[in-house]
């Protein structure tokens, strides 16, 4: 049972990608990061954890408006896309145009497809393909990664 553990456990990190080949236009230290977002923003954000499922107040949130991405303020999701997936996460159909970015992330159970800021890098969630329409498209995103503004 632990070898198969451990060749599991091998098996996804050599999957996975080992660094971001991507350059982004707002680069900071991990210092100034940390200074500029809380700690569950910085988790969120900068090493890509995922928030607990109905945790982030922005699930409950039906106000017209704009999400911004919390590391850079670059506007990323408008909310007239903005649907109840029931996953107990924000979920959007459609990013705004030029907002994210996306890379394939292995791992242990299969490919996904996670979504960050284009233009800080910072980690926002994942994207599946069992969305609403018109995109068909669910954009699944941590409520700690984003910041509401209403209209």
């Amino acid at each position: 049972m632990h070898r198969r553990l451990f060749l599991l456990t091998t098996a996804a990190l050599l999957a996975a990608p080992m660094a971001r080949a991507e350059t982004f236009e707002i680069t900071l230290t991990e210092a100034e990061w940390r200074a500029r977002l809380g700690d569950l923003a910085y988790r969120v954000l900068r090493e890509e954890e995922t928030e607990r499922p109905g945790t982030s107040r922005l699930n409950d949130e039906k106000r017209a408006g704009t999400y911004f991405c919390g590391g850079c303020d670059l506007p990323a999701f408008a909310s007239d896309t903005k649907y109840d997936s029931g996953t107990g996460w924000p979920s959007f159909w459609e990013p705004l145009p030029n907002a994210v970015g996306t890379r394939e992330d292995g791992g242990l159970f299969g490919a996904r497809t996670e979504v960050h800021c284009r233009r800080c890098g910072g980690h926002f969630g994942h994207v599946f393909p069992d969305g609403p329409e018109p995109t068909g498209l669910r954009y699944c995103m941590n409520g700690a990664a984003l910041v509401f503004r209403a209209a």
